[in-house]
């Protein structure tokens, strides 16, 4: 865990410090070494959004499917640059507030300064592993998360966190890679594929499983869509979007 911890981090810190990631022209994507494949693309981004705040790393885009509305508080995880912070904070408005957590402390800086170029007062960043969130105890409305679930070792801590931290009614809307299939070992077992979103994305039965087992309830895959790479015989990786309550 602590192998596929440092991984991730420092695939991410250096992703910060150059503030760009693999792709181009804004789309997103995960992938392993050159093999790169586009995801999702935000479009053209409002005036107040800085255009490095979308460093091209989601696999969907969550704030579409989270019934964002004006006060709300609300938590993304792995918060990277705050894209998906500072698009949800325009909905939620001055009343609102949107907290972002990453575990790495470059990202934390560069979302930080893209905050203040932004004009945006109605968000934090803090940093924190999604298993043991520096939030507290029935506080949000929302959660978000793009793409970040499957880089977690242990996903159902991190749900139960999800759960201990939303009141009671609230839900999440997170997009995340899974898999279907007989994936091969040296996917699974290798940092590197780990950091690149492949390697801990669990097959989707079980990650939905996990879900409902840590007690959310109504949960719906509103968007769903294949992968392309990698692919193999027997096995791929999917793009969805989950949403679920707390009760």
């Amino acid at each position: 865990m602590e192998d596929i911890k440092a991984e991730v981090r420092k695939r991410y810190a250096g992703i910060a410090r150059r503030q760009s990631s693999c792709c181009s022209g804004g789309t997103s994507c995960c992938g392993s070494g050159t093999q790169w494949a586009p995801l999702v693309d935000y479009g053209e981004l409002p005036a107040d959004v800085p255009a490095d705040a979308n460093l091209g790393l989601g696999c969907g885009i969550s704030t579409r499917y989270a019934d964002l509305r004006p006060g709300q508080t609300v938590l993304d995880l792995g918060s990277g640059a705050g894209i998906d912070v500072f698009l949800a904070a325009r909905v939620v408005g001055p009343e609102g507030m949107v907290i972002g957590v990453d575990m790495t402390p470059d990202m934390i800086k560069l979302a930080r300064r893209n905050a203040i170029r932004g004009g945006f007062r109605n968000v934090q960043f803090r940093l924190g592993d999604i298993e043991a969130l520096p939030v507290e105890d029935n506080s949000v409305d929302v959660v978000l998360s793009n793409c970040v679930i499957n880089l977690v070792p242990d996903k159902r801590r991190a749900f139960a966190e999800i759960f201990r931290v939303l009141k009671p009614g609230g839900h999440f809307a997170i997009s995340d890679i899974v898999s279907f299939g007989e994936v091969p070992a040296d996917i699974r077992q290798d940092p590197d594929w780990w950091a690149s979103c492949y390697g801990g994305a669990l097959d989707e039965e079980e990650y939905l499983r996990i879900i409902e087992e840590a007690g959310f309830v109504r949960v719906e895959v509103p968007h769903r869509e294949e992968v392309a790479y990698p692919r193999g015989e027997n096995y791929g990786f999917l793009s969805i979007t989950v949403v679920g309550y707390k009760p």
